[in-house]
């Protein structure tokens, strides 16, 4: 399981009363955090810490633990900074720096210097703040007494994004193909997303999924088609086409299962072997948590697999979409997102049906695919993209509607959005920050937790909310620009 360390700060000067008074209120934070968060991980309180020699051996203790994901700070007494430096240089885990008291309220009538001596968190934490500043440390500053419920949120939303990082840093996506030819924002630095998030991405031939395919049995598509009737309503006569998918979908199974795999694109440019482009089953997978981008988009295959991470447990959808076409009756503008094939159920608002229908595109056969209107609420639309010296995340705010009349001709799953702040505002924002028509859209993540994640992995956020200004976005964006070539 998971974890994440509790440190407690101190120094020598206050005797051994107050220190193991201090430890002992240091762990009973820990160990009510640790009920607090034990659906996502174990909390771990480490031993008081009192001097240099001491921070550098629980920082290692972190460092060289697999299964630590993150490190909660909190100076009880004031703990001098400079003691700190080699840990801090030497760590390398996501940091919250939880700034709180043992006690809520402060004992009027009884408060003494050794009170304050020992409570004194107020003295200490803005020591260690300094020295994190001060070394240039990316880490969450949480204010507030540990038991309130708005705290505890706070440390809970840290967890699963830590926990995202680290599932980030042994991810593995396959690129069946390559990106789409002439096509520029869906492409990237591959080895540097590897050194910066740790995605391993690697070229597959479409003949390595086609070998798996050629040997998948009946028996096995019989199973995958019980699967599918048990969850979609079957509103097509032609049970070939919709077998075919099954088929891919087994060997993709079998294919992320032998090689490790989280995430995996295709291309409509690659099919050799393939008699259709897969539809259906890339929307099955989806659904499941397995990170997809169409026309060799690892970017969003791999941000869509971590954030499906992110968000385990929360409830809501997160998937993939494409920026489709719009309706733009003026002030009431919406965005129509969908995509040839490839929409995760988990955005339908009723019970999708397997449909098939001709693809204009590809030059195969016509696929199976689940159609399905889109579910309404407030969400995000997260987009990366490569600047060439550095990795962006762009993230905008957007409220899901349903959509105003009904699509019989259209023969894909669709959702209908309305941008923040406003239609010309929020498009204008998205195209000056560069961001993609591929975006992971997610009803159960916030932009916090997308800010979260940017600061966790000092990666370049834009954010486009009900707040933006597109004065202020374009000089941001400016500034952005400088600070990356000066670097």
């Amino acid at each position: 399981m998971n974890k994440i360390y509790f440190f407690i700060g101190s120094q020598d000067l206050y005797g051994d009363e107050t220190l193991k008074q201090a430890e002992k209120n240091g762990r009973a934070i820990a160990e009510f955090l640790n009920d607090k968060l034990c659906d996502k991980c174990a909390v771990e309180a480490m031993p008081i810490v009192r001097n240099s020699k001491e921070a550098e051996a629980v920082s290692v203790k972190a460092v060289s633990d697999p299964a630590c994901i993150g490190v909660i700070m909190w100076m009880h007494t004031f703990s001098p900074a400079k003691m700190w430096i080699k840990a801090l240089q030497l760590l390398n885990k996501p940091m919250l720096h939880l700034h709180t008291q043992f006690n809520e309220k402060l004992p009027y009538d009884e408060i003494d210097m050794d009170f304050m001596n020992l409570n004194q968190s107020a003295h200490g934490d803005r020591e260690f703040g300094f020295m994190c500043t001060r070394l240039g440390i990316k880490r969450e500053v949480v204010a507030g007494y540990y038991k309130n419920d708005d705290v505890v949120a706070q440390i809970r939303r840290f967890a699963e994004v830590a926990g995202a990082v680290d599932f980030s840093k042994s991810l593995k996506v396959a690129m069946f193909g390559n990106n789409m030819r002439d096509v520029s924002v869906t492409d990237g630095d591959r080895v540097e997303s590897e050194i910066k998030y740790g995605w391993n991405v690697n070229y597959y031939g479409i003949g390595d999924l086609y070998e798996i395919i050629s040997k998948v049995s009946e028996n096995e598509i019989d199973r995958k088609m019980y699967e599918y009737t048990n969850k979609y309503d079957m509103d097509t006569d032609n049970i070939a086409a919709v077998r075919e998918q099954a088929k891919y979908e087994v060997a993709f199974e079998k294919f992320i299962s032998e090689k490790d795999i989280s995430a995996f694109t295709d291309t409509f440019e690659d099919l050799h072997g393939l008699n259709q482009l897969p539809g259906l089953a890339v929307q099955n997978m989806m659904a499941k948590g397995v990170g997809f981008g169409p026309e060799g988009d690892y970017k969003t295959s791999a941000l869509s697999a971590v954030l499906f991470e992110m968000a385990k447990g929360r409830g809501g959808a997160t998937g993939f979409t494409e920026d489709y076409t719009y309706d733009l009756t003026q002030n009431e503008e919406l965005e129509l997102a969908a995509h040839m094939l490839e929409v995760s159920p988990v955005f339908s608002s009723g019970k999708p049906k397997i449909q098939v229908h001709p693809l204009g595109i590809g030059g195969k056969s016509d696929p199976a695919r689940l159609v399905f209107d889109g579910i309404s609420g407030e969400g995000i639309a997260v987009s990366m993209v490569d600047m060439g010296n550095r990795f962006r995340l762009i993230c905008a705010e957007i409220t899901l509607v349903e959509q105003p009349k009904v699509m019989p001709k259209l023969p894909v799953a669709r959702l209908m959005w309305k941008l923040k702040p406003d239609f010309k505002t929020g498009a204008a924002a998205w195209i000056y920050a560069g961001g993609a028509h591929h975006a992971v859209v997610s009803t159960a993540l916030t932009t916090e937790d997308i800010r979260l994640f940017a600061k966790m992995t000092n990666t370049e956020l834009v954010v486009i909310d009900e707040k933006t200004d597109l004065n202020a976005l374009e000089q941001q964006l400016e500034l952005l620009d400088i600070i990356a070539e000066k670097r």
